[in-house]
């Protein structure tokens, strides 16, 4: 059973949402992100940016919680590294799902996944995006409850 935020983006592709412009730059405003439901995650949304998690290459997804949800552990195959861009995202570390052991980062702050390492990470009493970066492919899968 591989469900995770990232399932989502994996099973979307490549979708990236934006203007392509001269010499293959491409400009996406706020409003132009399209944001997509993640089933395992009441309320969770995710938006691929660039490339896509499930193919070679680097990918850049945002991934959006809304107050009072977080993920439960689980694991990538390959590092990841996530920038918060807003709100204060609650981030945990291990097997166990202990949300009250968390660590508050604010935005700007910044954290590696380390590949295979489990952790569970969301927000409390506020809206959180992240943003997520990695080289895919990358799979995700739970890990310990």
């Amino acid at each position: 059973m591989k469900r995770s935020i990232l399932a989502l983006a994996l099973a979307l592709g490549f979708i990236a949402v934006g203007q392509a412009q001269d010499a293959g730059f491409v400009i996406l405003s706020p409003d132009r992100i399209v944001w997509h439901d993640v089933a395992r995650y009441p309320g969770v949304q995710v938006a691929v940016l660039a490339g896509d998690p499930a193919r070679e290459g680097l990918y850049i997804l945002r991934a959006k919680f809304p107050p009072g949800v977080m993920t439960r552990p689980h694991k990538h195959s390959k590092d990841r590294y996530v920038t918060v861009l807003s709100g204060t995202w609650y981030a945990g570390t291990g097997a166990r799902f202990a949300p009250e052991e968390t660590v508050p980062l604010r935005p700007g702050s910044f954290m590696k996944h380390p590949a295979g390492a489990a952790h569970f990470d969301g927000a409390r009493d506020q809206e959180v995006i992240v943003e997520i970066r990695g080289l895919g492919p990358v799979t995700t899968e739970p890990a310990g409850e």
